[in-house]
């Protein structure tokens, strides 16, 4: 699975409250996405296109287990590359099909604006702007065919355990 797009830089510790605010936890899917990053990034949702990738330094999405992968997803992000990922977060992200790669050190290979390109079965990661490649840490196989289902209601849909609504 390769994802490619426009870059979003974000730094350390970029946690759930960032990215999901509490005042957005009772609004409509559509509402929701207004405020993704409001707190410190006010507007950021305006400027996202379809398919953008978050490039982001240590321990991104940290905090509590509330689904902001779900709400980047929503918003059209198309992934996520950073130096480390929260464990939860993480989970999160394949449970709701969103991809995301963790690579030490990747935060400093990009230029908001560049363009990168990730591929989470190979780990190879590539900014396409500068000509650069890194290695990242694959996911295993059963995680990929979650994400490329949508996440894990995509696959329950797949095996006839879930209708399709």
């Amino acid at each position: 699975m390769i994802v490619k797009g426009r870059v979003w830089k974000f730094g350390d510790n970029i946690s759930t409250d960032l990215i999901f605010p509490h005042n957005a936890l009772r609004l409509s899917p559509n509402e929701q996405i207004k405020l993704v990053f409001s707190d410190n990034r006010p507007g950021w949702h305006e400027l996202v296109s379809d398919g953008d990738i978050i490039v982001a330094g240590k321990n991104f999405g940290t905090g509590s287990a509330r689904p902001g992968s779900i709400i980047l997803k929503r918003l059209g992000v198309g992934g996520l590359i950073a130096d480390s990922i929260n464990g939860t977060f993480f989970r999160n992200c394949v449970g709701y099909g969103f991809p995301a790669l963790q690579c030490g050190s990747i935060g400093e290979a990009f230029e908001e604006g560049d363009i990168a390109e990730f591929d989470l079965r190979t780990g190879k990661i590539s900014n396409l702007t500068k000509g650069k490649e890194f290695k990242g840490a694959p996911i295993p196989e059963s995680m990929v065919e979650t994400i490329e289902a949508g996440g894990i209601e995509g696959v329950l849909i797949r095996k006839g355990l879930l209708e399709d609504y």
